[in-house]
């Protein structure tokens, strides 16, 4: 027994032993005290692969302040014995060698698209004892293999586009397992530099490039770097008038083509063709293809020439200048298709001449954008060989994506998406607030629609879009890590621990999610309630101050949370990531919050105003101090950061919106003598004694079930100081603030919040009482426990009614589903009771997005739809939610949902519901165009619709929901039987 005992513990050391040399022999050493590698490239080698060597003997000078040998570039002999191999298949005699001799297998690699492979290897070659060997299918593939290893070091992509400065270490040493990368999920992937005239170009102009004074050759080196880190490969350069046209400086293209970049263009620049800034109506005459076509196809052929030579995607069809419909003789749809058919087959003429290639050898993108969506769905004729690229709404929508049938089009189909746009209903050009989940969810159903030739994201200016901008590109290389709306927060965690440091990638990563968030409900920019084209002065919030707590104050606090959180990060932040923090953290959060809190005091201002509170003031002097934060911040990103690296990149005011504008405010009209008033939730008139029956003096019911609490405002009218005391009637009603001192200046109000001890109150009787009058006795006048609370100063004294509804019903006891509070039930549609599989799809959840957090969605998004109300009721998954009434009588069943497209034409954005054995009612939540409705759901991401149906009694109901079209987000559903007032969101769930 002992001898077994003694072989199995040998054993165990032996493989103990093994895996140890084994993991030795895997380490490779970079730099060391007495040693540093080589990097060994080939002289025939692509540009782009020599200007990855350079990027990486860069990063590890960073790291380490030791220069790889350049010598190693070329000649082996003149390395240490260890290098780093890095060659194309066909391109590098030492990598061909290697094969040769059958060191390295390159099965897995040969003839893909960008797949790279890193390997170690002994002795490949007599003068080196070890290699770090990097070969690559093509010239993309061995750049990203070589940066790569910058990964692995500890580089970060944003390393300069965001001062991300690597940490110091002495010794670099990487643990190498043989593995194969790529091919990428998505063809081509890259960006689109937008709208870029109050950052990008004011700053390369002035700042970094003032010898072109434009975003030059030297300007796009750097983005074109960034790309390459990215494992990116693709440009649509910046286009607007502000900026002189990309082909306007012949050094641009080489500088692409060095750096491997493929060039496209916009869906508003045909043929590789800057109209903005290229097309001169005084020589050239009207851009109109119906009247003007020969000089029009002579610009065509002349960038069709000069771009020969390079890789391209060249964007067929034609639309007006800038963002605008093509001109046409004839108003008539049948005539405009036909001219854009004529458009596109003489634009593939064009490239068959230039280039000496068939059309369907060249790489083209058709972009049906805005109107030319409905010409491709008025029956264009497209070729088979030019891709789709489909677009969103401008607002992270997909408006439709291939059906079956174009999904096996041998041109494919890409993706145009944004996260930075300028126009109607309202720009958001300045932060990035894009939810990252809404953006895995389309991208994602785009994938499983075949969307997989080419993604583009209009990024705006890069900055402060970095972490939206990584995250699509890394789901463009390899969707693979990103089957499940989780997969955004981890990735969002790992991105954080390499940013900020393990330490604080939970932090950071709740953060930002309690960012996107809170912009999901409402954009920054949309905060002023105006519209664009035409312009709009800035409207009245539809944000409530008198219901469900007060959302404009419950705002702020969201906000003033998110800027405590981000000071309480910056302090464990180390030195060298304080500037990184600031642009990839900081500044996003402080503005958003600033831009917040800007409009909501001011909102508050107005409102308080109103009443005659002093608070006015108070109010009107935090807005003025928010507005003031932002212009510092500014000030401080474009002026100090970074010793003015970054000067005339961030605009605080894009467009110059009144949005942006300092917020007016609003003087409260009192006399001079100092007195106590009140304000109750629910009221938008204060306790008023003068109006008979104002019935303002009345607290809204607590529900037992729910847990209520409700908030009263203690203000002053006047000057001098108010000294003030609560006395609650009973032992059962709780106050959080007994006592209090107002005055005219920063003090002049004190919300004090009223809830219960349920545990204390009585039972209420079932008795019926008189109604008090006013329309908050949608519960049963019944069951009731009433009391007051007295506020008292030395001359005044108000009561305010208590009421409790407290009946202790048997069948709620242990109860676990969703209850009637004053007249509505609101549910968050993940919170189902129950839920059934449907013949082909069922309910699931994606966490990080919607009003709730997490929204119910039917899949897979290519199950079949069910519109006949019986084979609903037979085949779709169903919801199931358990709630009780107090009422009966008729109901609305108010859906919301995330405002996506259908798939196709023939598919929906459709679900069902109804109320117990009710039969289902269907909802249709599609738009069409740029409708009101559609501009109103997008603003606010969320679509409503509602359905009427009948609680036949008091008690235990079940709402179902059924799924009518796969892939539809359902967010919060709201059952109103009167009770609902007037909110920007559904009340919070009443769930027991």
């Amino acid at each position: 027994m002992f001898k077994n005992k003694f072989s199995s513990v040998f054993i165990v050391f032996i493989a103990l032993f093994a895996n140890a040399i084994q993991a030795q022999n895997n380490d490779f050493t970079i730099v060391s005290e007495n040693q540093k590698a080589g990097i060994l490239v080939e002289e025939k080698e692509p540009k782009v692969v020599h200007i990855a060597a350079e990027i990486l003997a860069d990063d590890v000078f960073s790291i380490t302040n030791k220069r790889l040998n350049p010598d190693s570039y070329r000649d082996a002999k003149n390395s240490s014995g260890i290098v780093i191999m890095a060659g194309t298949i066909g391109q590098s005699k030492w990598i061909d060698a290697l094969v040769s001799k059958q060191k390295i297998t390159v099965t897995d690699v040969k003839g893909k698209w960008e797949t790279y492979k890193i390997q170690l290897i002994e002795n490949p070659a007599a003068a080196i004892k070890k290699a770090l060997v990097i070969v690559g299918s093509d010239r993309r593939a061995t750049a990203y293999g070589l940066l790569e290893i910058s990964r692995k070091i500890g580089v970060s992509p944003w390393e300069w586009w965001a001062d991300v400065t690597p940490d110091k270490k002495d010794n670099l040493v990487l643990n190498i397992e043989t593995k194969t990368y790529g091919s990428p999920s998505v063809k081509y992937r890259g960006i689109f530099l937008n709208d870029e005239d109050w950052g990008l170009q004011p700053w390369a102009a002035k700042t970094f490039e003032p010898e072109t004074g434009d975003i030059g050759p030297k300007t796009y080196a750097k983005v074109f770097e960034l790309l390459l880190r990215l494992r990116a490969n693709t440009i649509w350069p910046a286009m607007h008038k502000s900026t002189k046209a990309f082909y306007s400086f012949p050094k641009n293209k080489e500088v692409a083509d060095d750096y491997a970049i493929v060039v496209g263009t916009s869906h508003a620049e045909p043929m590789l063709s800057n109209i903005n800034a290229e097309w001169n109506h005084n020589t050239m005459g009207e851009y109109r293809y119906d009247t003007n076509s020969a000089t029009i196809k002579y610009f065509f052929r002349k960038r069709a020439k000069e771009t020969a030579p390079f890789e391209n995607i060249y964007t067929v069809g034609m639309r007006g200048e800038h963002d605008s419909p093509m001109i046409v003789g004839e108003d008539d749809s049948d005539s405009q298709v036909k001219l854009l058919e004529q458009v596109i087959a003489d634009q593939r003429a064009i490239l068959k001449k230039a280039t000496g290639r068939e059309p369907n050898k060249i790489p083209q993108a058709f972009i049906p954008y805005k109107e030319v969506l409905d010409y491709y769905q008025k029956g264009l004729q497209l070729p088979e060989d030019v891709q789709l690229v489909w677009t969103d709404d401008n607002y992270g929508y997909i408006r439709q994506l291939s059906n079956i049938k174009e999904q096996k089009r041998p041109g494919g189909a890409g993706i145009y998406y944004h996260t930075s746009y300028w126009g109607r209903p309202h720009d958001y050009l300045w932060l990035n607030s894009t939810n990252p989940v809404l953006m895995w969810e389309e991208m994602a159903k785009a994938y499983e629609f075949q969307s997989r030739d080419l993604w583009i994201l209009n990024c705006g200016d890069i900055k402060p879009h970095e972490y939206n901008i990584e995250l699509f590109l890394d789901m463009a290389w390899d969707m693979n890590p990103f089957q499940q709306s989780q997969s955004v927060k981890t990735h969002m965690q790992n991105w954080a621990s390499r940013e900020f440091g393990s330490q604080n990638s939970k932090a950071v990563t709740d953060l930002f999610f309690d960012y996107y968030h809170l912009a999901f409900q409402r954009r920054p920019e949309f905060m002023a309630w105006n519209q664009v084209e035409p312009e709009t002065k800035a409207s009245p919030t539809a944000l409530t101050q008198i219901h469900y707590g007060d959302e404009v104050s419950k705002r702020i606090d969201a906000y003033q949370k998110l800027m405590d959180a981000t000071e309480k990060i910056k302090t464990t932040i180390p030195v060298n990531r304080q500037n990184a923090f600031y642009e990839l953290v900081e500044y996003p959060v402080i503005g958003a919050a600033s831009l917040n809190h800007k409009w909501l005091y001011a909102y508050k201002n107005k409102f308080v105003a109103e009443q005659g509170r002093g608070s006015a003031a108070f109010f009107a002097k935090k807005s003025t101090a928010a507005f003031q934060r932002i212009q510092k911040e500014t000030q401080y990103f474009n002026n100090e950061l970074a010793g003015g690296k970054w000067k005339y990149i961030m605009s605080m005011s894009p467009r110059y919106l009144p949005v942006f504008d300092q917020a007016t405010s609003t003087n409260a009209v009192a006399g001079k003598k100092p007195e106590m008033k009140l304000a109750l939730e629910s009221y938008e008139m204060e306790v008023n004694h003068k109006t008979e029956n104002s019935y303002a003096d009345v607290l809204p019911v607590f529900n037992a079930y729910v847990k209520n609490q409700y908030y009263i405002d203690v203000f002053m009218k006047g000057e001098g100081t108010v000294n003030w005391q609560v006395k609650p009637k009973a032992d059962w009603i709780k106050i959080s603030q007994q006592q209090g001192t107002l005055d005219n200046m920063d003090n002049s109000q004190q919300r004090i919040w009223v809830s219960i001890d349920w545990d204390k109150v009585p039972r209420g009787e079932n008795k019926k009482e008189a109604p008090l009058g006013h329309d908050y006795q949608l519960i049963p006048p019944s069951y009731k426990v009433n009391s007051a609370i007295d506020f008292v100063n030395k001359d005044t004294l108000i009561t305010i009614g208590v009421t409790a509804f407290n009946p202790k019903f048997a069948a709620l006891e242990n109860y676990k589903g969703f209850v009637e509070d004053k007249g509505y039930v609101s549910i968050n549609a993940a919170n189902y009771s129950n839920k059934k599989d449907g013949a082909a799809a069922k309910w699931e959840i994606f966490e990080g997005i919607g009003y709730a957090g997490k929204v119910s969605v039917a899949l897979p998004r290519t199950a079949d739809s069910e519109v006949d109300v019986k084979a609903i009721k037979n085949n779709s998954p169903v919801m199931e939610y358990e709630f009780y009434t107090f009422n009966f009588g008729d109901a609305k069943i108010n859906v919301q949902v995330v405002p996506t497209h259908a798939f196709y034409e023939g598919k929906g954005v459709r679900c069902a519901v109804a109320i117990d054995n009710a039969e289902p009612v269907i909802l249709d939540f599609q738009t069409f165009g740029r409708s009101d409705e559609w501009m109103q759901n997008v603003l606010k991401n969320a679509a409503v619709k509602s359905a009427k149906q009948i609680v036949n009694k008091a008690g235990k109901h079940t709402l179902k929901v059924w799924m009518v079209d796969p892939g539809v987000m359902i967010d919060q559903i709201l059952i109103d039987l009167g009770g609902w007032k007037d909110s920007y969101a559904f009340p919070p769930e009443t769930k027991m």
